[in-house]
Parts: C-alpha cells; sequence; structure tokens
C-alpha cells in the first residue's frame, strides 16, 4: 500500500517480544490535514489524552504507534512518557511535538519502555519509505492473526486520488467510536472541518457496527490524514465533490470493520445481524447490537446451533419496541420465524450456520428503522486467548 506524500517504517523495540515488530511511523512530507475519533470509555489511556489535543489544530505530521504496552492507566507516569515519545519523534523528523500524534496497544496498566523506544526513534525516522506502510500494520498487531489493510480509488477535477488505510484488532472490540487502532491515509486534500465530519459520520456507520465481544478498549483511536497531493484544492464542508471521497472513505473503512469481525478472537463465523421494521435507526441498532453481542447467541453460531430461541431472547431484553407476535427471523434466505413462531425445518437452518460467513435477518415489523452489525461466534480459543493473554 502507498499513499502519495506518506512514508513509514517499522522496527523491533524490544516493547513486546524480542524480534516482533512492535514500534511504526507514518510521517507525511509535510504538515498534513488531520482528524480522529477516540474512544469515549472514561478510561482512557495517556495517548489517546495527548492526541486528543494535539487535533484541536486539524493538522499533524507523523503517527507513533507501538503495541506490547498500552500506556492506559500509568498515572502521571504515562502522561510523561508520551510527552516524551513525542519529543523524540519530533527531534528525528525536525518538527513541533504537537505534530506529533500517538496511539498504543498492549496490556493495561504496564508502563511503556520510554528508553526502548526512543532509542529505536532514530533508527525508525532514518528508515522511513514509501514501501513502509505494510510494515506498520504488522507491527501495531496484538492478537490479531494478520494485518488488516485496505484501499480504494476516486477522482475529483480530473485527479485520481488514493485512500488506504490500517487497522488492528481482534478482541476488546465493541468500539464506541471506532475500533481498536485504525490509521487512514489520502493523498486527497480536504479541509480539517470537512474531514472531521466525515470521520466521525463515517466511523458510526462501520467501526461503531462491529462487536467481537462487548468490550470497549481505553485505547480506542482513528486517525484520518490527508497529505493534499492529488493535485486538487481542498475539499470545503459543502463542496459537491465531498460525495467522491466519502464514498472511498466508506469503501476503505468498511472493508476494516469486516476485517477486523472476520479476524475475532478465536472466531471461525463472520455473521451480520440485519434488523429492520424497527420503529427508529436507533432502535435498529441497539437491537441488532444486543443480539451480536449476547454471549449465548455466539456461543450458539460456534456450535452450528439453529437456536433462534435466544436471538428472541436478545431481542426481548434490547431497548427496541416491537411486538413478539410479528416478529419474523431468516438466517441467510431460509425461513426460521414467522409470527414469533418458528417455521420451516431444522436442519435447513443448521445448513446456513455450517457456512463461514451468514448472515441472520430480523424484520421487527413496528417501523421503518433499519442497521447492520457484523460479529463473530464465541469459540473455546476466545477463552483460551484471552485466560492467558499477559503470558
Amino acid at each position: 500500500m502507498k499513499i502519495a506524500g506518506f512514508k513509514a517504517a517499522a522496527v523491533a523495540a524490544g516493547l513486546r517480544k524480542k524480534d516482533r515488530l512492535d514500534l511504526g511511523l507514518i510521517a507525511a512530507d509535510g504538515p498534513a490535514m488531520a482528524a480522529g475519533v477516540f474512544t469515549r470509555s472514561r478510561v482512557q489511556a495517556a495517548p489517546v489524552l495527548w492526541s486528543r489535543k494535539r487535533l484541536g489544530s486539524g493538522q499533524a505530521r507523523a503517527i507513533l504507534v507501538n503495541s506490547g504496552q498500552a500506556n492506559a492507566c500509568t498515572g502521571a507516569e504515562g502522561l510523561s512518557v508520551a510527552s516524551k515519545s513525542a519529543a523524540a519523534v519530533a527531534e528525528a523528523l525536525g518538527c513541533p511535538a504537537d505534530e506529533i500524534l500517538l496511539a498504543s496497544t498492549g496490556v493495561i496498566g504496564e508502563p511503556l519502555n520510554l528508553d526502548a523506544l526512543t532509542r529505536a526513534v532514530p533508527g525508525l525516522a532514518a528508515g522511513l519509505s514509501e514501501d513502509g506502510l505494510d510494515q506498520v500494520s504488522r507491527a501495531m498487531m496484538t492478537t490479531d492473526t494478520r494485518p488488516k489493510t485496505a484501499e480504494a480509488e476516486g477522482s475529483i477535477g480530473g485527479h485520481t486520488f488514493r485512500v488506504g488505510g490500517m487497522a488492528k484488532g481482534s478482541g476488546m472490540i465493541a468500539p464506541n467510536m471506532a475500533t481498536m487502532l485504525s490509521f487512514v491515509l489520502t493523498d486527497a486534500a480536504v479541509d480539517p472541518a470537512a474531514l472531521k465530519t466525515l470521520l466521525a459520520e463515517t466511523a458510526e456507520a462501520t467501526f461503531n457496527a462491529v462487536t467481537v465481544d462487548g468490550d470497549t478498549s481505553t485505547n480506542d483511536t482513528v486517525f484520518l490524514l490527508a497529505s493534499g497531493r492529488a493535485g486538487f484544492p481542498p475539499l470545503i464542508p459543502g463542496s459537491p465533490d465531498l460525495d467522491a471521497f466519502a464514498k472511498a472513505l466508506r469503501e476503505v473503512m468498511a472493508d476494516l470493520a469486516r476485517q477486523i469481525a472476520s479476524d475475532g478472537e478465536g472466531a471461525t463465523k463472520l455473521v451480520t445481524v440485519r434488523v429492520a421494521g424497527a420503529k427508529s435507526d436507533e432502535q435498529a441498532k441497539a437491537a441488532a447490537m444486543t443480539v451480536a453481542n449476547s454471549p449465548l447467541v455466539k456461543t450458539a453460531f460456534f456450535g452450528q446451533d439453529p437456536n433462534w430461541g435466544r436471538i428472541m431472547m436478545a431481542l426481548g431484553r434490547s431497548p427496541a419496541e416491537f411486538d413478539q407476535f410479528k416478529v419474523n427471523i431468516d438466517f441467510d434466505d431460509v425461513a426460521v420465524v414467522r409470527q414469533g413462531q418458528q417455521v420451516g425445518r431444522e436442519e435447513d437452518w443448521a445448513r446456513v450456520m455450517q457456512q463461514p460467513a451468514f448472515t441472520v435477518a430480523v424484520d421487527l415489523r413496528a417501523g421503518p428503522g433499519r442497521a447492520e452489525v457484523l460479529t463473530c461466534d464465541f469459540s473455546h480459543d476466545y477463552v483460551k486467548i484471552n485466560a492467558d493473554y499477559r503470558s
């Protein structure tokens, strides 16, 4: 993946395990237009607190990301480490520290190894190249089984622009803004105000519609940086050309969201929960999320057990308002429930659940609201991974 105006590099700094990439740097050729969205958790990591303040200017020069330690719940020391990390990168790049954005992922409560990080920064900066983005996508992995990247193109005023993104996330995924970490880059020129609005709206429709286990991270961060190298004037709020950029941005973030759901810790199934007929879109999403987060539903997905009663149970405890005697449920295009009662043959439903990906479609028949959420199953491996996460 290459995006004009950006270079990147990654190294094994010894923050996590020996000889494993764990520190990455993405640097713009000059100050880039920037926006971000962050966790809404009341417990926020030091890099989140640092970066939120820096984005007030609407521009940034670089992103420093590490895995191994989250630098969350580390008190005043963690805030100091964040500041010194940014200063080290700023010195290497020759720019103000306020132009450096930070993102961390790993074990909560463990202090970031500042000595190892600062020792690695000069070599990291010296190694920046146009081919380095894929390496950064690996350096930010924790329990992910594979790196996650996506790309899209569009055209504005006869100029082709590109959008490319990377994400990490496999567990502690019930985003309340975005996913654990995601960095999206473009060579388009977009006014920071428009960039901020588009990022928030797109995150709501993509990353905020993914759940692996119902838990929201202390470190959730999404950055969107625009280099402006595509050759057209900055897009401003209300510009008709924003639609073309928004389409490409949505394509990249939706692709990353799907990859996160399919790579949920220990996952064997990718499941789309689609709710229609709710009184509002908000109620539809609440109902879909309740089904998608239910441990009983998710273990049934893993066992390929077409126990539709668990779905009805989850719907019943959701905030959505509906009449149980009107509910319809399908697995893909196979009818399972009509007017709140079982129809069809169980072996037909089970056959759908044997697939690696399928859709649970619910019609509440109460209004025009609709929503779609991506989730995965709960397997034995999910418990193993999280019971032994820190070792």
